[in-house]
């Protein structure tokens, strides 16, 4: 995680950081797990441990695949969670990524052996990614909240406390163990509109990899998620057109969130989007 100050004045900006994404509950529109498989893929990672699936997972409810291999041979993957690492290409800092799927058992055992693989490899700050279904409106920008329990970390980072209280599901259980073990713990949620909650949202894993590149102070290449993410409104624009109640739904939830972001509209707003604007440019590494 950076402070808001130039790279290279706070220590934190070069120690390790592990970004956790979790199929399931955590993850409408697999918006999450996109996000952390995009960042394996434009920053080369390499898996360097994964858990034993048979200590956490009902395979009745995640059961294995079995497919033909690259070697002809008939294989079966088994349901798991994977640690990876990568080097930012502006900074050099490491970065982890651990991607699983939310295990059926024994929640405090698989984040204290997650936590432990962390610390190994240096990490002092865990940023957890979660998408949730919510009333947004497609058309807009979408909603990425950031929570964090210690105040400390809330000013670093711009968080705020989280006030939800109800079911939590492996994202929330994660993030309370680190913060408990000392470590800096953010959560941060894309708002995936619920009436387009079917897999894929690229409009919410932009949204997500634009946070992730605020906190990091890394600009991330983005490839052709932009496209997928226009493609993907277009297409809900169509559907919406098709179905009067559904348009004037969208556009009661389009007023709505227009009220709410008014005060969003300040300087302060604006002088954030314009130096993302400018580190983009200067890396040269697209929209």
């Amino acid at each position: 995680m950076t402070e808001q100050q130039h790279p290279g004045e706070d220590r934190t900006e070069r120690e390790p950081v592990l970004l956790a994404a979790f199929e399931g509950w955590n993850d409408a529109g697999s918006a999450a797990t996109q996000a952390l498989e995009h960042l394996h893929e434009v920053w080369a990672a390499e898996e360097v441990d994964e858990l034993d699936p048979e200590e956490y997972h009902d395979f009745q409810v995640n059961r294995p695949t079995v497919a033909v291999g690259d070697s002809g041979r008939r294989e079966i993957t088994w349901p798991t969670t994977r640690v990876a690492v990568a080097t930012a290409p502006q900074s050099g800092r490491i970065v982890v990524l651990v991607h699983g799927i939310e295990p059926s058992m024994r929640w405090r055992r698989y984040c204290a052996e997650l936590l432990d693989i962390a610390k190994n490899l240096g990490v002092r700050s865990v940023i957890t990614l979660g998408a949730l279904l919510a009333d947004a409106p497609h058309t807009r920008p979408i909603p990425v909240s950031a929570s964090a329990e210690d105040p400390q970390v809330q000013a670093l980072v711009g968080a705020e406390p989280s006030t939800y209280e109800g079911p939590t599901g492996i994202v929330g259980v994660l993030q309370h163990e680190a913060a408990e073990q000392g470590l800096r713990a953010v959560s941060l949620w894309a708002a995936v509109p619920h009436y387009v909650a079917h897999p894929p949202s690229p409009k919410a894993t932009l949204a997500l990899l634009a946070r992730i590149e605020e906190l990091l102070g890394e600009p991330i290449p983005l490839g052709e998620l932009p496209d997928d993410a226009a493609a993907w409104q277009h297409g809900v624009d169509e559907l919406a057109a098709e179905d009067s109640e559904i348009a004037e739904y969208v556009h009661q939830l389009e007023e709505a969130k227009d009220t709410a972001d008014l005060p969003e509209a300040s300087g302060d707003a604006i002088a954030r989007e314009f130096e993302r604007y400018l580190r983009r440019r200067d890396k040269g590494t697209g929209a």
